[in-house]
């Protein structure tokens, strides 16, 4: 190949590259409510820290094959929210966890966050209904294709697990997608 016909696709490589780049930052960057959803107000992250249990969710890779997943909550001394996720691997037959950071996106009062498990690449976490004891949670991420169901105990009544798919499918989430997490293993760090 002549040098010249190098740099040009060696350019052209160059500019595919930024373009992905640059719609991965944009996909990662989203920290508003999809249109139509409202985050929860008021809100009390005194009553929401601690352990939730993924009850459901829909797929994405970085939960692809997880079973007994679970999501920890713990305000810190300078106002954000340390979040640790934790689940059993299937494909690696191991515990896996990650650590991330919460800050609100506006008033502590409306559950409206944004999450970074890496970096300053931040998403949306948005509390779209919430349990008045703060028993279970519809949770969307940055747009629809991100829902997760967390609750307080591994499993949720049938009358409840449907009344929540009724809520998540007024919202416009593919509820018949939802993946139903299996909590059969004892997590070794509680």
């Amino acid at each position: 190949m002549p040098f010249f016909l190098f740099l040009s696709s060696l350019r052209r490589c160059a500019w595919l590259g930024l373009a992905v780049v640059a719609l991965a930052l944009s996909g990662c960057s989203s920290t508003r409510p999809p249109e139509g959803i409202t985050p929860v107000t008021p809100f009390d992250l005194a009553r929401y820290e601690g352990r939730w249990y993924e009850v459901a969710r829909l797929d994405h890779s970085f939960e692809r094959g997880m079973t007994d997943v679970s999501a920890t909550y713990q305000r810190q001394a300078d106002g954000s929210v340390r979040v640790l996720n934790r689940g059993f691997d299937t494909g690696k037959n191991d515990w896996r966890q990650a650590e991330g950071k919460a800050l609100f996106t506006g008033d502590a009062n409306t559950a409206s966050l944004k999450v970074s498990f890496f970096g300053p690449f931040y998403g949306g976490y948005h509390v779209a209904a919430l349990d008045a004891n703060y028993e279970w949670a519809l949770v969307v991420g940055p747009d629809r294709s991100y829902c997760w169901i967390l609750s307080r105990t591994k499993q949720l009544p049938p009358t409840l697990r449907e009344q929540l798919i009724a809520r998540a499918q007024a919202l416009g989430i593919d509820t018949l997608a939802l993946i139903w997490v299996t909590h059969e293993r004892t997590d070794p760090q509680p």
